[in-house]
């Protein structure tokens, strides 16, 4: 099939909705997308065909923009991305809500009206999102007349008028989890109602560590801004800075040295191994398998001893950067890496056994946390909680960015939807990533690995999508006329793992409420920006 074959149907539905697009539009590529500018009240028309033609909607943001604001959704289909546009007026910003036809764009719709102030007319749920009580009614911490560090110096009052949903009825009692959590994770508040221990409905409030992180991009030169992508969820740092650096390089069209694609490949593929052998250990952990998180944390942290004697990091942060990479691999040091994967294959293989062969590790895994096949294609969960979920999407697959698209990229896909499957994709997947790593480092072409940055020009833009571990990151880049950012808005898949836990964790009990957060692990930090 030729590429974007569904695209002329999509306007075609559109005219036949009365949506005014000229008869001889065709739409202009930016970055990984192609972008369709609409009126904006059209916005929600466009929302409705594109549901009705299965799309998937993938983000949503806005910024400042002469007399208003210019609003962007991101749609895909398969490895291919549509973008969305339009432009409201300051003294009127309202538009359409695309929430009606897509529960993904629910909680980024309300983000875009807590930090701009644009009204979504139809949206089910008016209330904040992202603002709590650190700003007024009126103040938007996006819009251009805000201060970066803010209007308020004394303490917040606390956020105890959220309206959460109240269960009513015979024996439904309360369990407020968080926002502070014992552990160490960042903070994010869980509300429960269940009858005994079955619980009936989880309601979620994050937004609690908001960084600024698009507000301090502003301003900031390209290696600045790629350095800010890799803090948007340290665990993530790689492809976050990955993508960012795609979309600059997009807007500069500055062509990166094949090697350098190699070694980014490289890291992220050690990034996916490091945090999947991590999150097969807690899952396990949080159902009193000790065994399998010690013999899982010790694989990972062997994994990461072996990344920072590489690359100078355990998490290989700021080894990415505009145009190329900062450290370069050596004969030897490309040997050690390729001599440690058949050991961690073979490890891999010996342990799976054990916890498929587990009794009590199957009675708590297997059938708990379901998410169906079609809740998670309308909350647009893709990654690992997709995969498990029927979802046959993986960006290096499907997109085919470099260097990916030469090789062959296997996707695992279930549709049992439990919280057993989803480890078993993660499983899967170290092995696959293996296999690449093996790949990438017996073919790692000789060459320079860095381009020169050259700064692009006013108003020039890319749209870049990654595969991250959890599933693709994507990041919007514009550049102002001084050739620093003017917006930089990084997307982590975790907007849309968190509203997936709501829905899985119905109809199971309190106890594995843990293992069933673990099994989906959304970032807070790739949330809060």
């Amino acid at each position: 099939m030729s590429a974007y074959d569904w695209l002329p149907d999509f306007i075609t539905r559109l005219r036949g909705a009365f949506v005014a697009i000229a008869d001889d539009v065709e739409p202009v590529r930016i970055g990984d997308a192609r972008l369709l500018p609409l009126e904006p009240e059209d916005w929600g028309r466009a929302g409705q065909e594109a549901a009705a033609l299965g799309l998937r909607w993938a983000g949503g943001w806005g910024e400042p923009w002469g007399d208003g604001f210019r609003i962007n959704a991101c749609l895909m289909r398969g490895g291919e991305a549509l973008l969305l546009r339009t432009h409201v007026l300051q003294v009127t910003p309202a538009l359409p809500s695309h929430t009606p036809y897509f529960p993904a764009a629910d909680r980024m719709e309300r983000r875009t009206q807590d930090m701009l102030g644009i009204v979504f007319l139809d949206h089910p749920d008016s209330r904040r999102w992202a603002r709590h009580h650190a700003w007024g009614e009126n103040e938007y911490p996006l819009r251009k007349d805000f201060p970066v560090a803010g209007t308020r110096h004394e303490p917040l009052p606390t956020d105890h008028d959220y309206r959460f949903l109240q269960a009513q009825g015979a024996g439904v009692y309360e369990i407020p989890v968080g926002p502070i959590h014992a552990g160490i994770i960042e903070p994010g508040h869980f509300r429960f109602q269940a009858v005994g221990e079955h619980i009936l409905n989880l309601e979620q409030r994050l937004g609690y560590t908001h960084k600024g992180t698009e507000k301090i991009a502003e301003g900031r030169d390209a290696a600045g801004a790629a350095r800010l992508a890799g803090r948007v969820s340290g665990d993530s740092t790689v492809a976050h800075t990955w993508a960012a650096c795609r979309a600059m390089e997009q807007a500069a069209g500055i062509e990166v040295p094949e090697r350098a694609l190699y070694l980014r490949a490289i890291m992220a593929e050690r990034e996916r191994i490091a945090n999947h052998l991590g999150d097969i250990g807690a899952i396990c952990n949080d159902v009193a398998f000790a065994f399998a998180n010690y013999q899982f944390s010790r694989l990972r942290e062997h994994w990461q001893r072996a990344s920072a004697a590489a690359f100078g990091h355990r998490f290989m942060m700021d080894r990415i950067i505009p145009g190329g990479v900062t450290v370069d691999l050596d004969e030897a040091v490309a040997g050690g890496l390729t001599a440690d994967l058949p050991p961690l294959a073979r490890e891999m293989r010996e342990l799976i056994p054990i916890l498929d062969e587990n009794p009590s590790l199957e009675d708590r895994l297997v059938t708990t946390g379901f998410l169906s096949r079609d809740i998670a294609a309308r909350l647009g969960s893709t990654g690992y909680v997709g995969k498990a979920s029927g979802q046959d999407y993986d960006a290096r697959r499907d997109l085919g960015y470099a260097p990916y698209d030469r090789l062959e990229i296997t996707v695992p896909v279930y549709e049992d939807g439990d919280v057993a499957t989803r480890l078993r994709v993660r499983a899967e997947e170290i092995l696959i990533s293996l296999d690449l790593l093996d790949r990438l480092l017996r073919t790692l072409p000789p060459g320079p690995i860095t381009a020169d940055w050259v700064a692009p020009p006013a108003d020039a833009e890319g749209l870049a999508l990654v595969e991250g571990w959890r599933v693709e990151i994507l990041c919007h880049v514009r550049f102002g006329a001084d050739g620093r950012i003017a917006r930089l808005f990084p997307r982590d898949p975790s907007w849309f793992i968190w509203p997936a836990l709501e829905q899985l964790i119905h109809d199971n009990i309190v106890p594995d409420f843990p293992v069933c957060n673990k099994s989906v692990n959304g970032s807070y930090s790739g949330h809060d920006l």
